[in-house]
């Protein structure tokens, strides 16, 4: 997952136990794309149901992406997980599969877990292309958010752009995190008070009295530095200045109305969230932020009709927790919300590279690095995906067939590689966590742009 910016972990990584640690060494695999090797029946089954992917890039033939456009059905938010947040394969197959349905079954928004800001300054350029797009990107994606400033991406915004500048049916991007702080939603709120309720914006400077200002990285530490009776006293406030808005008429710029109490409303979550004393609370705090992370694309929908793809990490996706990192995902309250108009789909691979902050690593703050791991080591659901004699493939979990669907029902070590490395596996259920699985069976490392 994303750790969110600033708030004290557990070293996950001094606590790796034996059998943690044993999964993620290099080891020789079976020879999963031998000539003459007789899958078991499980196997069989898996290749059976598979359906190849090119392996190429975004601007190649996207008819690959058929089985998935047959699976996404009606639809109306499909989450495209990843294994790791530094794969170069994850965030093109993201850009693949936003391709395929914009053009296929009329998806128009991307979504990331972003800051919600960010995402509004990444979309303005988007839709307008004022600006300069690698200096957003570097503003808007800070801290561990920095992975999410690579080539993959400037890829993907750069083809939603030159697609706005000759097509009226506009594609755009939202960030539906509440991590982390950002002061400019303040100065929003404000002014927004100020010129359409004046008689309430005294009322509002006091809610908001002692907000954090300035740079969002800054904003953040300096926030969560704060003792925790000061932070719960400003979600506690922010949360008033939110309810006090949304009462207020609407007027006749309901658009602009709408958009600013969401502005309010990610502010009362952002606050909120960082309020948890994250040494004690930790569970509470990671379940609030996926309710919100939900919530939030739930309003996007709602408010722009508009069918997107979510991009997040595998276990943000999913319809049910494997870790405590997760206790209850994003896409469990996404299921809730929509049922069968929310499509969960996991990614895993066999071997290859990934960039991750190195959580041994003496300095401070840790500089994101290149890691490598080898082949997946029996056991692993990796290890019996990645016997599957076909190219990279997608399977629909639903329609495996037996002895695979018991297999995919079993709970077993799973890599979900988030920002930092070393990490110990999940334990998943494939078919009770996801609706659809691409493997793939190498990954390269995405490559990161200059800060």
């Amino acid at each position: 997952m994303k750790s969110a910016s600033h708030i004290p972990r557990p070293r996950r990584g001094a606590l790796l136990g034996p059998l943690a640690l044993l999964l993620t060494v290099v080891v020789p695999a079976a020879p999963a794309r031998a000539g003459g090797y007789a899958p078991d029946p499980v196997v069989a089954e898996l290749t059976r149901a598979a359906s190849a992917l090119s392996p190429g890039e975004p601007t190649d033939d996207l008819a690959d992406l058929r089985a998935l456009g047959r699976a996404v059905d009606g639809a109306v938010i499909v989450g495209v997980g990843e294994a790791t947040h530094g794969s170069h394969q994850f965030f093109t197959l993201q850009q693949r599969v936003f391709r395929y349905l914009a053009a296929e079954k009329g998806f128009t928004s991307f979504a990331r877990e972003a800051g919600w800001d960010a995402g509004l300054r990444i979309n303005d350029w988007v839709l307008t292309g004022r600006g300069d797009i690698r200096r957003i990107m570097r503003e808007a994606f800070r801290s561990e958010d920095r992975l999410w400033n690579n080539q993959e991406y400037l890829d993907l915004f750069e083809w939603m752009r030159a697609h706005n500048a000759r097509s009226s049916r506009k594609l755009q991007f939202v960030g539906d995190d509440i991590a982390p702080i950002e002061p400019v939603l303040y100065d929003r709120v404000l002014r927004y008070v100020g010129r359409r309720f004046p008689g309430l914006h005294a009322r509002f400077t006091d809610l908001y009295r002692d907000h954090p200002t300035g740079e969002v990285t800054a904003a953040t530490r300096e926030f969560t530095n704060r003792p925790q009776d000061r932070r719960l006293d400003l979600a506690r406030r922010t949360r008033q200045a939110y309810e006090l808005l949304r009462s207020q008429p609407p007027g006749k710029d309901r658009e602009e109305f709408d958009w600013t109490v969401q502005d309010a409303r990610v502010i009362a979550q952002s606050t909120r969230f960082y309020a948890f004393d994250s040494r004690t609370q930790r569970a509470r705090q990671d379940l609030y932020r996926d309710e919100q992370m939900a919530a939030n694309l739930a309003w996007w929908y709602e408010h722009t009709g508009s069918r997107t793809v979510l991009a997040a990490h595998d276990g943000h996706v999913a319809l049910v927790s494997n870790s405590p990192a997760y206790p209850r995902p994003q896409g469990a309250f996404l299921r809730d919300r929509f049922g069968a108009g929310y499509l969960s789909v996991r990614t895993s691979f066999g071997e290859g590279s990934f960039v991750a902050y190195d959580l041994l690593s003496p300095l401070q703050p840790r500089p994101p690095r290149t890691f490598t791991v080898g082949p997946p080591v029996r056991g692993t659901n990796e290890y019996t995906l990645d016997l599957v004699p076909q190219p990279d493939y997608l399977l629909d979990l639903r329609t495996v067939r037996q002895p695979a669907r018991q297999w995919l029902i079993e709970a077993r070590p799973t890599r979900e590689i988030g920002t930092e490395w070393p990490e110990p596996p999940a334990i998943t259920s494939l078919l009770r966590s996801s609706d659809l699985l691409i493997h793939f069976h190498h990954v390269d490392a995405a490559r990161l742009l200059p800060q």
